[in-house]
Formats: C-alpha cells, structure tokens, sequence
C-alpha cells in the first residue's frame, strides 16, 4: 500500500513551492478544509534540504491564511448573518465540515473575546477556519483583524515550519519507517473520511427529524 502512495507523494512534493503553500493556505483560511499540517511542514522540509527558503515559505504560509481569512470576512459581510446560517444548513456546507452549530461556536468565541479572537483563534482547532465570519458579521474594522489575522497566522506557520525542519533532522529515521508511517497515515485517512460521512449522515438525519417535528 505504501508503495501505491509513493508516487502521489513525490508529485505532491514536487509541486510544493511558495506559489502553492500560499494557494492551499489560503483555501485552508476559507471556508474549503485542509489542513496547513500537509502545507507548510513539507515546505519546510523541502527548505532544509535548500530547494526553497524557510523565511520565505512562513511568509507565504502568513499571506495565504490572511487572504482566505479576508475572503470569509467579506463574505460575512456582505452576505449578513441570516444567509450565512442558511447557507450553514446546506448539503454543500456539512460536506465542507461547516454547520450551523460550527459557526455558533465560531460567533460565541468572538463574542466572547472580542476583537482578541481574530488572533487567538487563529491557533485554535475548528474555530481557526470560521473565526474570520463573525468577524465580518460584527463588522469588526479590517486594520485589527488583518493585525491579528496576521499575528496568529505568524505564530502558527513558525510552529508548522519548525516540524517540518525538525523532520528533516530526523530524515534516515523516517525513512527507516517510512513503510509503517505511510500505512498509519492511509489508516488515519480512511478513518477521518469515514467520520465525515458518518458526520454529514448523522446531520442530515438530525435536521430531518427536527423538521418533522
């Protein structure tokens, strides 16, 4: 199985470069899901090794997430917060992993902590996607939120580019292992698909029984 992977591998590591780390951070940043753990840390790998630069890939890692996080903050607020919960109770939203539950959750974080959540949030798992909706919702001024976007994106893409020089290091240990991780990574896959399948079924049941009610 590792060896079917292989390849994929390989292309998807040769067509990592600042251009892409700044496009797949900035779907990540948005509304779209995936993860920046597959983004910067190969990045950073691929720095180490010398065939791009480290300083730069955190930067584009920061100019992506800023980008996608402006795009949901716009959308918020042109769109207004009817249409955005509607929207959250899509079929196309639950299979993007957003619902209505979600973006409450993402709303009552910034409620909570004001305009400090744009930030915080940043480093948060499941708000970092949404945090930027409420934003907008709130009609937050755009110089704080771009400040803190940034700070948080900062902070995060050091720490994902920090792994990624860190693995490098540890390079003849991974290849040792390369076999086992890649089946436990095919394994983790298998069971994060089967989750949102399982996720979106059990929504979708749920919102046909509070209909009938």
């Amino acid at each position: 199985m590792a060896d079917f992977f292989a390849p994929v591998i390989d292309w998807y590591m040769s067509h990592i470069n600042y251009f892409t780390v700044t496009l797949l951070m900035t779907i990540e940043s948005s509304f779209i899901p995936f993860p920046s753990e597959i983004v910067i840390p190969p990045a950073a790998w691929k720095a180490a090794n010398g065939e791009l630069n480290i300083f730069l890939v955190t930067l584009c890692g920061i100019a992506g997430s800023l980008l996608g996080a402006i795009f949901n903050y716009y959308l918020a607020l042109f769109l207004g917060r009817k249409i955005i919960y509607s929207l959250a109770d899509t079929k196309i939203a639950h299979l993007l992993l957003i619902n209505r539950e979600g973006i409450q959750k993402a709303e009552n974080y910034f409620i909570k902590y004001g305009n400090i959540s744009t930030f915080i949030g940043r480093l948060v798992f499941a708000v970092r996607q949404l945090i930027s909706i409420p934003a907008g919702l709130s009609r937050m001024k755009l110089k704080p939120f771009i400040f803190y976007t940034c700070l948080g994106s900062a902070i995060w893409s050091s720490i994902l580019a920090a792994l990624g020089y860190f693995l490098y290091s540890q390079k003849a240990l991974l290849e040792k292992y390369y076999s086992i991780l890649t089946n436990v990574f095919i394994v983790i896959g298998v069971l994060l698909v089967t989750w949102i399948i399982i996720k979106v079924f059990f929504i979708k049941r749920k919102n046909s029984i509070s209909t009938e009610r």
